[in-house]
This record gives C-alpha cells, sequence and structure tokens, in this order.
C-alpha cells in the first residue's frame, strides 16, 4: 500500500512522546519536511519551494497539529491529522508565527513551558531566522530548546513497514542496474547516462530519482558527486553510476561499477574486489549492540590495513525518507546499532598515486541477531556490459 495505516503514525507519536517526557519537554515544533512527513504522512514535492515555512507541534499528549500554509491543507487533511491551521502564504509581516505562538499557548496552557527543536548533527531548521527569532520574542518566558536528539533516535529505527518500502526501493534501483547495457555503449556520454538511468528506474517503479552521480577513467574516478557533462565514456574505462531512487518516500541509496567493451586494468579489478570484500566485513560487524565506529574499522582494516588513510570523509550512513541520514560510519561514531537501523556501506579505496578512486556500496538493515541485505548484491567483479 502507498503511505501507511494510522497505527503506524500513532506508534510513532507515542514513542516520542515517552522520549519528550523523559526529556523534560512540554512540546515538539518540527519544521523540515523528513521529520513533519514522519508524524503525518505528509507527502509532498512542494517542498522543493523556499518561499513557505511549515510547522507541526506535537504536544505532550495528544495527535499532532499542523500549522501550515492554506496551500498545503486539502493535502494534509487526507492524512490522519484532523487539526489543521492556516494562513496565507507568503506573508511578508506575519508568516505564520502569530498563528505559531497561539497554538503553542494553547497546547503549553500558557505563555511558558519548553519546546524541543531537533538540534543535533544532521539536523536543520527550516524557517527564516528572523522568523524563530520574532517567535523567540514573542513568548520571552518560554523556552526553546534542543530536543535531546530524540526525533533522531525515533527516525533511525525503521518499523518493519518502513524498510519493506526500502527493500522494494532498492529493488527497483536494481532491476534499473541490471538493464545497464541497454545505456552504456559505445559514444555514450554521462549526460545520456544520467538520462538513460533516471528513465530505467522510472520504467522500474521508482517515483522519481532526485539523485544520481557518476564517475569513470582508466584508473577510477577523481570524483564522485559531480554533475553529468558531455564527455565520452570509454571503453575499457570502470564507470560508477550512484543512485537515489525514491519509491512511496523512500530512499534506496547504492550504486554500481560497470565497463563496456573491455574490462578495466587489472588493478582497478583488484581495488574493487577489496571494496567487495571490505563491504562483507562491515556486514558481518553490523549486529546489535555494535558501535558505528566499529563497521568503520572493520572496512578500513581491508580497504587501508587499519591506517585511516581513505579520503572520502565515512564509510555509510544512515538511510530512511532522506538520501543520507544518521549515524555517519567514521572512527568518531560511537552510536549503538540497533534492530531495524538501515545502514549503507560504502567503502572506497584509492587505486594509483594520482588519488584516483574506486566507491563500492551496499544498503544493509540491522536484525536481532546481526544484518541483512536489502540491495540486490553485487559479486567481486566488474561488471562488464556490450563486450567487443
Amino acid at each position: 500500500m502507498q503511505g501507511f495505516e494510522a497505527t503506524e503514525y500513532q506508534a510513532r507519536v507515542a514513542g516520542l512522546q515517552a522520549a519528550m517526557a523523559a526529556e523534560g519537554l512540554d512540546a515538539l515544533l518540527l519544521t523540515t519536511e523528513a521529520d513533519v512527513r514522519y508524524l503525518t504522512g505528509f507527502l509532498t514535492r512542494f517542498w522543493e519551494s523556499p518561499s513557505r515555512a511549515w510547522f507541526l507541534v506535537l504536544p505532550a499528549s495528544g495527535k499532532p497539529i499542523a500549522v501550515i500554509p492554506s496551500i498545503g491543507a486539502a493535502l494534509m487533511a487526507t492524512t490522519w491529522i484532523d487539526d489543521i491551521r492556516t494562513w496565507r502564504a507568503p506573508d511578508l509581516e506575519d508568516d505564520g508565527i502569530s498563528l505559531l505562538t497561539a497554538c503553542l499557548d494553547e497546547v503549553l496552557g500558557g505563555e511558558t513551558g519548553r519546546v524541543g527543536l531537533p538540534a543535533g548533527h544532521e539536523s536543520n531548521m527550516r524557517m527564516p531566522l528572523q522568523d524563530f527569532w520574532s517567535l523567540q520574542a514573542a513568548r520571552p518566558n518560554r523556552a526553546f530548546v534542543g530536543d535531546g536528539n530524540i526525533v533522531r533516535a525515533a527516525r533511525s529505527v525503521k518499523s518493519a513497514a518502513e524498510i519493506e518500502k526500502i527493500r522494494h526501493a532498492c529493488a527497483v534501483a536494481g532491476r534499473a542496474f541490471g538493464r545497464f547495457g541497454e545505456i552504456l555503449r559505445p559514444g555514450t556520454t554521462k549526460a545520456e547516462l544520467f538520462r538513460g538511468y533516471q528513465r530505467l528506474a522510472l520504467e522500474e517503479g521508482a517515483d522519481f530519482v532526485p539523485y544520481i552521480a557518476t564517475g569513470n577513467g582508466e584508473w577510477g574516478y577523481g570524483d564522485i558527486i559531480a554533475p553529468a557533462d558531455s564527455s565520452e565514456i570509454r571503453a575499457g574505462e570502470v564507470v560508477m553510476l550512484d543512485t537515489g531512487v525514491i519509491v512511496d518516500g523512500y530512499f534506496a541509496d547504492f550504486d554500481r561499477n560497470f565497463s563496456f567493451g573491455r574490462l578495466p586494468r587489472q588493478e582497478v579489478r583488484d581495488g574493487f574486489a577489496r571494496l567487495v570484500e571490505a563491504t562483507e566485513a562491515g556486514f558481518a560487524a553490523a549486529k546489535p549492540g555494535a558501535r558505528a565506529c566499529d563497521l568503520f574499522s572493520a572496512m578500513d582494516q581491508v580497504v587501508t590495513g587499519g591506517k585511516n588513510s581513505a579520503d572520502s570523509g565515512r564509510f555509510g550512513h544512515g538511510l530512511g525518507m532522506q538520501l543520507t541520514e544518521w549515524p555517519s560510519l567514521i572512527p568518531a561514531e560511537t552510536a549503538e546499532l540497533k534492530p531495524g537501523m538501515v545502514l549503507t556501506l560504502e567503502p572506497s579505496i584509492e587505486t594509483n598515486a594520482d588519488g584516483a578512486l574506486l566507491v563500492h556500496e551496499e544498503n544493509i538493515v540491522i536484525t536481532e541477531t546481526g544484518a541483512a541485505w536489502l540491495t540486490p548484491r553485487s559479486g567481486p567483479e566488474i561488471t562488464l556490459v556490450n563486450p567487443d
């Protein structure tokens, strides 16, 4: 089914309200697309427009309250939310702040109280800073504080229904990768590869493909986040395509490495095989109670011999409603893994002294006893399409 049953959102709200009580919070104020959707099911691409702010207030008990531009009222009314308060936006004088203030007064029973907002790593506040200052100034005795990372923690552990959506997105992206030979041929440019893969993903069931990146070269690639250009991909080069495919609001995020005509040089093939071995080491380390840094260390041991010398910054991250979520798989991240966490394993390796890179990425979920693969796994060989 599209979306979730109301019981899914009720469970999320109950979990957050228990965490709010433990943190001494009287309400939560949420402003970002993913946080609002997490508690409401409000799914729209209208968030691409930055000219309107959207607010969701979660009281200490009861259902969330939507304080939103009037243009979103009809769609919000199709969700399980029934208290929807609107203003005509954008309003240059008062863009929903007086309405939000009145809502908080009602929820908190006066002009005081502690209102939590996500404030830790990988969070942001989606409203103009001057409007936030106005919100504070309107009630100087009200405390706006960090939420103690309770929203981040709640979203990091996926329900069974969420995991199935991510698994389905991975299957869609995998089927599109399985048709790569249709779009990688002599004379293919990177721009054509981008457009071709997006078309294949849509044909296989993706709702849209908001993220796509590629790199190619004889020894690997020097850039893994660049947009497409008109340069041609040559036979015998390795070409990597990394995709973020969305199905029903949830991402798959993984890449695949290909060649056409003939396989790349042996050093590149050996490097790729080590990356696959590294993901297997990360998978073996992934279990409840392990730390995010343990997965990094397991993969780094294969890639660099434990030197922690890779330049990509991290070897994976959380995954869900956003392409990248907390936690990052880095040496300093000691977050404990829990059943239901969905992660990417994304090691990289240098193939020559000039800094050419290879990357390889898979998606996994932490289970009660270990981990399970969500992506259709790559073998240790770079995939050759349309051989000479």
